[in-house]
């Protein structure tokens, strides 16, 4: 067996899509060698790294083809369809003699700790050169090589992880490329409300949005999600649209959450405080870093404000954790600010809702030094309220009786030492709020999926 791993073909401006690339690398590995394809995975990485194109895909191909001649196939296949005319383009690829299914230790654990990182974190060229040259693959690139990142870590993301979703992606003629997509929209809907849950991310509701067919200049039509690949079959079947050129099933890690690390603050007798990820159970820093996505416990300590543009923030205390970032926006060095953009739309009004007190564990991407919400969960809320006391006689609102002196009420001369605390109505309940289909990452988990340690409010 042979993994074929690819990355960086297409273009802001000129379109293309590395998904259509892996697509026809696997036809041309069944039409010209005679191959067959296991499976194709698409394999998002990091949405923080500055230099992705839209959702940071990566791809790896399972075939049984020899190794040299599936590198010969797929080399002319990326040398014919990459956009390499955008500067900022610069495809790589990787063959690995390796079966994905010959057991968990035929693809190296170095593979496997690299897609891991390349999903979580920033990784540099040299690191994947190292590792092809230790391993023996062969590779091809253009430009400066950096699409040999993305290749690596697809080829070690069958070790790597374990929870995978599908996707099926429906293909444009390509005399048609470039110009606006003739999508049936009451179809899109009618086939989503049909499929779901088992599929998911079909459509926005709220904002009437067919979100599965793209607005890029590049080969796709659209691309339905969801858990199982004769559901996602389905339900691509029931658009009515333009001619679908060609169709391809994809094994992802869409829709997963696998780009969070899970950070807790830990209390030992002697260490004090510290923080721990939970995928790895070794003790890190207390300091969280730009261009990295987190989920931790907090605990809201101011008023969320909307500023200009209808972005929501809010300042938040997670214990023992302190931002490395000087553009930190927070009102002290030990909050947190976490912000509700407006492409969230609806989700800000559960982050307008809000109050100090209220606990919460957070989750997204940390940018600027400011938290930027996929989700959250609201596992406490302050149900009460400091009001003014009442005088017991007249029933009126009693008024200041000076600095530190309490309330008093002018009319019966009953007095008290200061507000009272009193029960209020919340707007919000306890679980998790998301943000809705139009804002979501492609890598980041739809409640609907479930698994989720509290009750679920999906968004849809």
């Amino acid at each position: 067996m042979t993994i074929v791993g690819l990355d960086d073909t297409d273009s802001r401006e000129h379109g293309m899509c590395t998904t259509y690339a892996a697509a026809q690398v696997a036809k041309q590995l069944r039409r010209e060698a005679g191959a067959a394809v296991a499976r194709t995975l698409l394999v998002r990485l990091n949405p923080a790294v500055e230099y992705k194109t839209r959702g940071n895909a990566a791809l790896a191909i399972h075939t049984d083809c020899d190794p040299a001649r599936a590198f010969e196939i797929s080399q002319g296949v990326l040398e014919s369809l990459a956009e390499t005319r955008d500067e900022r383009t610069n495809p790589g690829l990787v063959v690995a003699d390796v079966d994905p299914d010959a057991g968990e230790d035929a693809i190296p654990a170095s593979l496997a700790r690299f897609s891991t990182r390349a999903i979580r974190d920033h990784l540099s060229r040299a690191a994947a050169e190292t590792l092809i040259t230790d391993h023996d693959y062969q590779s091809w690139h253009a430009g400066n090589g950096r699409g040999r990142i993305g290749a690596l870590a697809a080829i070690g993301a069958w070790r790597a992880l374990s929870d995978w979703t599908y996707e099926q992606i429906s293909y444009r003629e390509p005399e048609r490329w470039g110009t606006p997509r003739e999508v049936d929209h009451n179809s899109v809907f009618a086939a989503a409300a049909a499929g779901y849950p088992d599929v998911w991310d079909t459509v926005d509701r709220g904002e009437n949005e067919p979100v599965c067919v793209p607005h890029t200049p590049g080969p796709i039509l659209h691309g339905i999600r969801g858990d199982y690949p004769e559901a996602v079959h389905r339900v691509a079947e029931q658009i009515d649209s333009e001619p679908v050129y060609s169709s391809h099933l994809f094994v992802t890690n869409q829709g997963t959450d696998v780009h969070l690390r899970d950070v807790t603050v830990t209390v030992g007798a002697d260490s004090g405080s510290g923080i721990t990820e939970a995928d790895t159970g070794a003790a890190t820093t207390t300091t969280l870093q730009d261009g990295r996505a987190y989920r931790l416990d907090a605990r809201v300590v101011a008023e969320p404000e909307t500023r200009r543009g209808g972005h929501v923030f809010v300042d938040v205390e997670p214990k023992g954790v302190a931002v490395d970032d000087a553009d930190s926006t927070a009102s002290s060095p030990s909050t947190l600010s976490c912000a509700a953009f407006e492409p969230t739309k609806r989700f800000r009004d559960h982050v307008r809702a809000l109050r100090p007190g209220d606990r919460l564990t957070v989750c997204g991407e940390l940018a600027g030094g400011t938290l930027k919400l996929e989700k959250v969960a609201i596992r406490d809320l302050d149900t009460t309220d400091l009001v003014t006391p009442v005088c017991p006689d007249c029933e009126r609102t009693m008024e200041s009786a000076g600095r530190d002196q309490g309330y008093r009420c002018r009319d019966c001369g009953t007095d008290a030492p200061g507000k009272e605390r009193t029960e209020i109505e919340r707007g919000l309940e306890l679980g998790w709020y998301e943000v809705p289909p139009c804002a979501r990452r492609h890598i980041a988990k739809p409640l609907v999926r479930g698994g989720f340690d509290g009750p679920v409010h999906p968004e849809r």
